[in-house]
């Protein structure tokens, strides 16, 4: 699934979400929202990545309320030792225990829901098909099945399966995306489709590969992984089992570029995880937990050369150390 941060950038959204927090401080004078405007009428990605933060921070409206009952209780009570430090400490402590704020966000839907198998943030689903397959689906992904007398066909409009198939030698087991078509082969493997792109890990047996535009074909074999797009496919190297690792509520990264387990993790946690591009192809060895977002970026933290920054309890963005 596309997102509206892929054709905007690193910088435009961070400064806008400065830009939101200190707005929502109620010490902001005419002067702040007056600089703020004229950062706004700078650059059309201003604008678009300014209405981006407000439709995140919208779904959160609950959680800010409580900080800014809670900040204004404190500035009551010591109102000199009261700052804008403070107050988005508090907002942060509340996000982290907040029930209302979480699941005013795990109820927002998402593009694509009204398919026939859907997940939501952090949820995780396994299924067996009408045929015996198991079907296994990752966080923030929906798949549309169509099993008639001649095929087995599994749509993937966006997010990440898991497939063992049933042998039935009459019909033929089908993974349609965007970038092309796989013919499972007696087989297990694991399919993520984002963006642009379709990654295919194969465990057992074998998967053909076919591109969406020019027809290109490929057998991938057990213990390989393939990425491709409409137009191609690239070198088979070896699988990952970060592709089937996830139903275990872990991740397992080997020599995985940052950005890719980020992508990952940002699927397992409410609001924006965003990152500096500096920082995107990073290495990363080691297993992280996504029943728990936020220990695995202390991981990662502890690990790389990064920081993690945390404006809000929703707008969190890796950066260089």
């Amino acid at each position: 699934m596309s997102t509206p941060t892929q054709k905007l950038s690193h910088a435009s959204l961070q400064e806008a979400a400065h830009w939101y927090v200190q707005l929502q401080d109620e010490d902001a004078g005419p002067q702040v929202h007056h600089q703020w405007q004229h950062w706004l009428d700078q650059h059309g990605d201003h604008r678009a990545a300014w209405h981006y933060v407000q439709r995140v921070g919208q779904r959160f409206a609950p959680l800010q309320a409580e900080g800014a009952t809670a900040g204004r209780a404190l500035r009551e009570h010591e109102p000199r030792r009261f700052s804008r430090r403070t107050g988005l400490k508090t907002l942060l402590v509340l996000g982290a225990s907040s029930l209302l704020g979480w699941q005013a966000w795990r109820g927002a839907p998402l593009p694509g829901w009204g398919a026939d198998l859907a997940t939501g943030i952090g949820e995780t689903r396994q299924t067996r098909l009408a045929d015996g397959s198991q079907l296994w689906l990752g966080a923030q992904s929906a798949v549309d099945l169509e099993f008639s007398a001649l095929s087995r066909v599994l749509t993937l409009r966006f997010g990440e399966i898991l497939v063992e198939t049933a042998a039935d030698s009459r019909r033929p087991f089908f993974v349609d995306t965007a970038q092309g078509r796989m013919q499972a082969l007696g087989t297990r493997f694991a399919v993520c489709q984002q963006g642009e792109t379709t990654r295919l890990d194969v465990y057992a047996g074998a998967v053909e590969v076919c591109t969406a535009q020019r027809a290109e074909r490929l057998i991938v074999q057990a213990g390989q992984q393939v990425v491709f797009t409409a137009q191609g496919i690239s070198a088979p190297r070896p699988a990952q089992s970060a592709g089937e690792s996830w139903i275990h509520q872990r991740l397992n990264a080997e020599d995985m570029p940052l950005a890719q387990l980020l992508q990952t993790l940002g699927r397992y946690r409410h609001g924006h995880l965003g990152w500096h591009p500096s920082v995107a192809q990073l290495s990363v060895m080691g297993a992280f937990p996504l029943n728990d977002t936020d220990r695995a970026l202390d991981l990662l933290q502890a690990a790389l050369p990064v920081r993690v920054q945390r404006l809000t309890p929703w707008w969190v963005s890796v950066e260089p150390a």
